[in-house]
Order: structure tokens, then sequence, then C-alpha cells
């Protein structure tokens, strides 16, 4: 009896001991694991809350409370014009905001995607300071082809009778279109045939472009998203296009001058040339 009680005190201990030893063991390596994250946290840069749609919206639409989420997002990469707060979005009293062009589920909310509370999602909160809207009247061919959208930048070129010559000639560069016929939505992505696209220039470019619309043709020359570069005066006439010098007039020819004076010999008169002297 003493010897099972003896059996049995060894195998209990020794039970504890290996339990003992395998805590240890698990408390080695949770301690480990936690140490490592704390290691990656210490590493990982700042992060800030910042608010994002939580539903599709196209434009026009309402932007309401319900449709907005604020996510995690990395202090040092927050957009230019984020909301962080609530508060800043919807000011307290304020009307909602109007959606100015197509945003995806999840991506942040702008100051350029969304009018100010209760704004309307007109052209007038589209222009810069002391700019204009113009209307140019376009077709497929000098709307070039139907392939403009709000928020692209164009050449525009004007045709017409200069010194009894027709010539085209480069006369504003990289202007920006805000409206395609009355689509001002940048995210439109189909092509439409516009009959007009309205152009935000300053009130010098209008008086130009006026002047330009009712003396000839305008065209239009899309400009590359990345291309900065602004183009030099351009002027083109149909000599120049077929390559054909114009030739000065032929200059009139020399008149000799002549020089007579009268002489009478009794009762005739006689024309008599005499070498001039002025």
């Amino acid at each position: 009896m003493r010897m099972l009680f003896g059996l049995v005190l060894i195998l209990g201990v020794g039970l504890a001991g290996f339990a003992a030893y395998m805590f240890q063991g698990y408390l080695e390596q949770a301690t480990l694991e936690r140490d490592i994250l704390l290691e990656q946290r210490s590493k990982l840069a700042p992060t800030t809350e910042i608010l994002v749609v939580s539903t599709k919206k196209n434009y026009g639409e309402l932007l309401e409370q319900d449709d907005v989420k604020a996510i995690v997002w990395q202090a040092d990469s927050v957009p230019e014009g984020s909301f962080t707060k609530i508060d800043e979005l919807f000011p307290e009293g304020e009307e909602p905001r109007i959606i100015l062009s197509n945003m995806q589920k999840f991506e942040p909310i702008l100051t350029g995607k969304v009018t100010q509370p209760g704004e309307d999602a007109g052209l007038t909160s589209r222009l810069g300071m002391g700019m204009r809207a113009f209307a140019i009247k376009v077709d497929v061919t000098s709307g070039v082809s139907g392939f403009l959208r709000p928020g692209d930048r164009v050449d525009v070129y004007w045709t017409g009778k200069a010194f009894d010559k027709e010539v085209t000639r480069l006369i504003d560069t990289r202007v920006r279109l805000i409206a395609v016929d009355q689509i001002s939505d940048s995210g439109r992505l189909s092509p439409v045939i516009a009959r007009n696209v309205t152009v935000e220039v300053s009130p010098q470019q209008v008086a130009a472009l006026a002047q330009a619309q009712a003396t000839g043709r305008l065209s239009l020359s899309l400009v590359g998203a990345e291309d900065d570069m602004v183009a030099e005066v351009v002027q083109v006439d149909q000599r120049s296009l077929l390559g054909i010098e114009e030739r000065a007039p032929a200059p009139e020819p020399v008149r000799e001058r002549v020089c007579s004076t009268k002489v009478r010999r009794g009762a005739e008169v006689y024309e008599q040339r005499i070498p001039c002297t002025n």
C-alpha cells in the first residue's frame, strides 16, 4: 500500500514538474511573440482617421452623414483636401453636400469632389478666383470627335481670313474644360458628340475667344494629361501649307526722264531736247 502511494506521489510530482515546464515554455513563447509584435508596431508609421464614402456615389447625388465612414489611414499619406472629422464635413446646422465627381466605395472624400454645405453643384462651384465660363461651339471635327471630358485641357485654334488670306492660328493653349454640353461631371467615361463645350478663362481670354468665334471657326486640340509644355505661336496659311514661297512683286521699270525746250525759228516753233538739270 505504501509502495503504491509512493508511486502515485512520484507520478504526481513528475506530472506537476512537466506541467510547470510546459507552462514556462508557453510563457516564454508568448513573451517573445509580444516583444516581436511591439517591435513591429514601433516601426509602423503614425496613423490617423479620414472620412470615406461607405457606398458608391455618382455626380449630383446628396452626401449625408449616413454615407460617410471613418477609416484608419497612414498619417504622412493623407490626400490633400481630406476630411478627418465629421464636424468638418457637416458643420452643425448646415445642409448636406452634393457630389461633384463619381466616387467609388471607400474612396476618400476630398474638398474638390463635393460642394460646400447646401451649395448647388453648378458651374460656379468649379470656377477659380477671377475666372469666367465661356461656351465654344463645336462639332465632330472641331470637338475632337467627342472625346472630351470636363477637366481636360485643350489648345484653341482659329481659322479665318486675315489680310485677304485664309489662315489658321493657335490663339490659346491649355484651356481647361469645365463642362461638355450640359455635363460637368469629370468622372464621365463614355464619349459624347458635343455641340458646345464650356471653358474656364480669364476676362481677357473671353474677349479674345468671342472675337475669334464671331470672325471665324474655332477648333480644339486635346492636350495630354501629363503634358505641361506650352505650345509656341503657330500660324499656317495655304501657301505655307503647300510649301509655296510668296514672291515679291516685280519692280516697275524706270522710265527715262526727258527734258526739252521750245525754240522759235521765224514763224515755226520747234521742241528741242536738252540735258535735265534737276
